[in-house]
C-alpha cells in the first residue's frame, strides 16, 4: 500500500496554499493532492468557467501574498473585476511555479476516509472518466477500481461549494427539458442558449449564482423567468462596488480595522482593541453608532441600485437588513446593469414557489404557468465534504455537520455559549423574522448514510464544530487531521494563508504556544479556562481539551446568532469578522497581527486603523514563523 506524509483533498485556493506552506516548512515531505476535477481551481476550475463569470474581487484583493497577480501576465488592471478564466490561469500558474502541479492527481475522487489502526488515515479513492461525467448533482461518473493510500496527516480542502444541492420538485421526471444545478451552467450553456429568440429559461433561486445565471442568459437576448421562493430567505443583498457616502470599495471596507469594530464578533478582542469593541456593543450609545453605520450601508445600497423605483426591481429588495447577512452580501460585478434587463422585461421576477413541473413547463404556486426550455436550480450547496467517513457516525467526532435526534445528545456547553453571546452582544437578542412563511426545501435525493439518513443539508441541526474552524476537538492532540476553507469570506487568500500556516505549525507540534493570546476569564463558564491561552496540563505541546471544546462551541454557535440571514447556523460565514479571525490565528502563532503597524513610520496608526487590509500585507508570514520558532 502506498504511504505518504500528507494528503490534501482539493486543489483550489485553500488546497494549493496548504501544500505550498507545508513544503516551505517541511521540504522533504511526500505529499499527494486528490482533485476530482480535471484542472486546478476548485470553484475556479476550467470546467466551471461559464460565460461572463467574474469574481466579487477587484485587482489586488484575490491573490497570494507571495505571488502577485501582475498586470503584464494576467491582463487585469487596477479597478477591474477579475474574470473567472484569469483566476483559473493564476492558480494554474501558481501550482506550476511552486512545483505543486506534479503532486496533483486529477480526476480522482476520495470515496472513504477511515482512521488507521496504527497512526494516520486510510483513504480509498477512484478515478472517474471526465468524458462520461454527468451534468447533474450525481456527478460520480464511471469509476475505476478503488485504490488505497495511507497518510500520516490529512487536510480536507474541498471547501463549501463542491456538492450541489438540488431540491425535490414534483414532476421532474415529466419535465422533458434540461434541468440542472447552476454548478453545471458551463456544461449546458451552449445548448440552452442557442436560437435565443425562441428560448425561455427559468432560474430557480435567489442567491448570487441566480443573479449570474439570469444575467448570462439575458445578456444573450434570451428571455428569463426568475423564480424566487416565497417560502425562502428572499433575494440576497447586491451592492455596487463603491458604497457609503465616501464611495469606498465594498471589498475593501470589510478589511478596514476601524470598521470591523462595528460588527459584533466573538473573537474580535484578538485584534487588541477589546475595550473599544465592548463600548460599541455593550452600551446604548455604542449600539446607536453601530446601528447608524448599518443603516447608512443598507440605505446607500438600496438608493444606488434604485430597486424601489420600479415595480419589478422592487421584487429584488432583500427581506432582511444587511446587518444579519455575511458573505451573501455580494457585489454587482457585471459589465452592464442587470436591473435594466428586469425593467425592460427580458428578466421577469416571480416571488412564488414551484408547485410542480410538466413537459417543458413550470407551474407556480400562484397558478401561473411558465414555458421552460431549461430549468436552472441556483439552490445552494450541501456544504460538506463529499467523501464518506467510516465507521458510520464518525461525523460528529470529526466536527462535521450532523443531526442530533435527541435533545439530551446536545452538548450542555451550547446553552452556556448562547447565554454568553447574548449577554455580551445585546443587539443579537433582537433576532429578525426572516420569513414567516419559511419552509426548508426537500432534497431530490432521499437518503445519504453519511448525513445521518438525509442528503438534505437543511435537515442537519448541528454546524461545523472545528477548533479555529480547522480541527475537530476530539482529535486536537492527535495532530493528524484538519480542514481548510470550511468558511465563506471575501478575504479568501488572506484566510487561506493564515489557515495553512496554522495547520502546518499544529501538525509539527509547534502549537500551542503559551501566553501569546489575550486572556479574558469572563469568556469561560469555568474561570480556570483561559480564552485563547491553552493550558498545557500534560506536556508542553498539549492542548487543554476542555478549553478547546468550549472555544469551538462558542465560536461556531456565534454564527447562529450573528448571521441568521446568511449561513451562520451551518458554517463560519464572515464579512467584517475575517481580519479579526486572521488576527487570532497569528496571535496563536506568536506573529505580529497588526501588519500595517509593523510597517513602521509616523503614519502607522492611521494605516492600521483606516487603510484596508489586502493580501500584500501578509508577505513573508512563513519566514516570520521560521524565525519565531528558531529555524
Amino acid at each position: 500500500m502506498e504511504e505518504v506524509d500528507l494528503v490534501v483533498v482539493g486543489a483550489g485556493f485553500n488546497g494549493l496554499i496548504m501544500v505550498k506552506t507545508y513544503l516551505d516548512v517541511n521540504p522533504n515531505a511526500n505529499i499527494v493532492v486528490f482533485e476530482s476535477a480535471s484542472s486546478v481551481g476548485g470553484t475556479w476550475a476550467q470546467e466551471r468557467m461559464y460565460p461572463g463569470l467574474r469574481t466579487n474581487n477587484l485587482y489586488g484583493s484575490l491573490e497570494y501574498s507571495d505571488f502577485p497577480m501582475d498586470e503584464k501576465t494576467f491582463g487585469v488592471k487596477a479597478g477591474d473585476f477579475i474574470p473567472g478564466p484569469v483566476v483559473h490561469k493564476y492558480l494554474r500558474s501558481y501550482a506550476e511555479r511552486f512545483n505543486i502541479h506534479r503532486r496533483i492527481r486529477f480526476g480522482t475522487w476520495v470515496q472513504t476516509v477511515e482512521r488507521s489502526s496504527g497512526a494516520g488515515w486510510l483513504i480509498t479513492y477512484a478515478q472517474s472518466n471526465p468524458a462520461t461525467r454527468t451534468s447533474c448533482a450525481d456527478h460520480t461518473g464511471v469509476r475505476h477500481t478503488s485504490n488505497e493510500i495511507l497518510t500520516r496527516k490529512l487536510v480536507i480542502s474541498t471547501g463549501l461549494t463542491s456538492e450541489p444541492f438540488v431540491p425535490h420538485i414534483p414532476g421532474s421526471d415529466d419535465f422533458q427539458a434540461p434541468l440542472f444545478h447552476a454548478r453545471y451552467l458551463l456544461d449546458n450553456f451552449a445548448d440552452t442558449s442557442s436560437s435565443p429568440a425562441n428560448k425561455n429559461i427559468v432560474i430557480y433561486g435567489s442567491a448570487k449564482s441566480a443573479y449570474d445565471a439570469a444575467y448570462a442568459y439575458a445578456s444573450q437576448g434570451i428571455s428569463v423567468d426568475w423564480v424566487i421562493r416565497k417560502s425562502g430567505h428572499g433575494p440576497v443583498w447586491m451592492a455596487p462596488i463603491y458604497v457609503t457616502p465616501l464611495k469606498k470599495r465594498l471589498d475593501q471596507l470589510i478589511g478596514v480595522r476601524f470598521l470591523t469594530w462595528l460588527s459584533p464578533c466573538i473573537w474580535g478582542t484578538y485584534d487588541g482593541f477589546g475595550s473599544l469593541r465592548r463600548y460599541l456593543h455593550n452600551t446604548p450609545v455604542g449600539r446607536w453608532i453601530v446601528d447608524r453605520f448599518w443603516d447608512i450601508l443598507a440605505g446607500d445600497v438600496t438608493a444606488l441600485n434604485g430597486l424601489d423605483k420600479h415595480p419589478e426591481t422592487k421584487k429584488l429588495i432583500p427581506w432582511v437588513s444587511a446587518f444579519w447577512t455575511a458573505s451573501s452580501l455580494s457585489i454587482l460585478n457585471y459589465p452592464e446593469n442587470i436591473y435594466e434587463y428586469v425593467k425592460n422585461g427580458t428578466i421577469k421576477v416571480h416571488v412564488a414557489d414551484i408547485d410542480h413541473l410538466s413537459e417543458a413547463k413550470v407551474h407556480l404556486s400562484t397558478g401561473e404557468t411558465l414555458k421552460a426550455d431549461a430549468l436552472v436550480c441556483a439552490s445552494g450547496w450541501k456544504h460538506r465534504p463529499s467523501m464518506k467517513f467510516i465507521p458510520e457516525g464518525t461525523d460528529r467526532s470529526l466536527g462535521l455537520p450532523h443531526t442530533t435526534s435527541e435533545k439530551r445528545d446536545l452538548n450542555p456547553l451550547i446553552q452556556k455559549a448562547d447565554d454568553y453571546i447574548l449577554k455580551n452582544y445585546p443587539r443579537l437578542q433582537d433576532q429578525p423574522v426572516i420569513n414567516k412563511y419559511y419552509m426548508a426545501p426537500t432534497s431530490s435525493t432521499a437518503t445519504d448514510g453519511q448525513l445521518g439518513g438525509s442528503s438534505n443539508p437543511y435537515d442537519l441541526d448541528q454546524p461545523f464544530r472545528l477548533y479555529r474552524f480547522m480541527v475537530p476537538p476530539a482529535y486536537i492532540n492527535d495532530r493528524s487531521i484538519g480542514y481548510t476553507g470550511m468558511m465563506q469570506s471575501l478575504h479568501t487568500c488572506i484566510c487561506a494563508q493564515a489557515q495553512a500556516l496554522w495547520l502546518t505549525a499544529y501538525f509539527g507540534g509547534d502549537l500551542p504556544r503559551k501566553n501569546l493570546s489575550p486572556s479574558s476569564r469572563s469568556t469561560q463558564p469555568d474561570s480556570s479556562l483561559i480564552n485563547g491561552e491553552i493550558k498545557s496540563t500534560s506536556s508542553p505541546a498539549s492542548f487543554d481539551e476542555a478549553s478547546v471544546t468550549w472555544q469551538t462551541i462558542l465560536h461556531s454557535q456565534f454564527g447562529r446568532w450573528r448571521y441568521p440571514a446568511g449561513h451562520g447556523n451551518r458554517y463560519p460565514d464572515v464579512a467584517f469578522d475575517a481580519i479579526p479571525y486572521v488576527d487570532m490565528l497569528l496571535r496563536d502563532l506568536g506573529l505580529q497581527w497588526k501588519r500595517k503597524w509593523k510597517q513602521g513610520g509616523w503614519g502607522r496608526w492611521w494605516r492600521e486603523l483606516f487603510w484596508p487590509y489586502v493580501p500584500a500585507d501578509y508577505v513573508g508570514l512563513v519566514d516570520e514563523w521560521k524565525v519565531a520558532k528558531g529555524d
